[in-house]
């Protein structure tokens, strides 16, 4: 018999209305929301949020307030904010969740494998000894141990131990 996995909140992304002009990480400077959001720090010029659609429990995004696709768009100062934020989410990833190690990275483009290009963003992806498994290769699903409610939970207690 073949036990089934079910990731129901995949279909939000799979069956979301795509448009050139939508910029799902565009947020306002109202930040009254911001646990809705799932956006567990700002700075300046920067911020941090949890990825909608993780490849890991603790997959974190950090994005500049302002939309650009490329990194050479970025001011010195805006350049320097977003740098030190990627540095930031990984070090309250380190004392949140202590992982093995990280991926982090960036897709600048379509054909680099950006899925929002015109809205620069850096994945940190928090990742353990053994974490990969044959899940994602045979059956096109990813096992994460954490709903991702529970674990900004358990991230926003770092937030102050990095800011």
């Amino acid at each position: 018999m073949m036990d089934n996995l079910h990731a129901y909140w995949r279909i939000d992304y799979v069956e979301r209305a795509k448009s050139d002009s939508d910029d799902p990480f565009k947020y306002d400077e109202d930040t009254g929301n911001d646990g809705e959001r799932l956006i567990l720090f700002r700075s300046k010029f920067s911020f941090a949020i949890m990825n909608k659609y993780p490849y890991n429990p603790g997959h974190l995004l950090v994005l500049p307030h302002r939309a650009v696709s490329d990194i050479d768009e970025l001011s010195e100062v805006e350049r320097v904010d977003f740098f030190t934020a990627i540095g930031k989410a990984e070090s309250m990833l380190k004392k949140a969740l202590s992982p093995d190690g990280f991926n982090i990275g960036m897709n600048i483009g379509l054909a680099a494998g950006a899925g929002i290009p015109k809205h620069l963003h850096c994945h940190v992806v928090p990742r353990w000894n053994g974490d990969t498994n044959f899940m994602p290769v045979v059956a096109n699903t990813k096992v994460l141990a954490q709903s991702q409610r529970a674990m900004f939970e358990r991230l926003i207690a770092f937030t102050d131990a990095v800011i």
